[in-house]
């Protein structure tokens, strides 16, 4: 599994408790920076998978 996938989704984890948070104390902005760094962390995990599969598809096409 690629760092990428694991980094993503703490992030996606850290940036739902910026929302929760936000929410909880009113605070808009730190709501916002909650959903950023969410859609951050969805994006690096994609980014992740998609290297994991590149390697695996690398893998085995020097098998054949």
């Amino acid at each position: 599994m690629d760092k990428n996938i694991v980094q993503g989704k703490i992030k996606q984890v850290e940036g739902r408790t910026e929302n929760v948070a936000g929410a909880v104390v009113d605070d808009a902005g730190l709501q916002i920076e909650g959903k950023v760094k969410q859609a951050a962390g969805k994006v690096q995990e994609e980014f992740g998978k998609v290297k994991d599969d590149l390697r695996r598809d690398s893998r085995r096409a020097n098998e054949e």
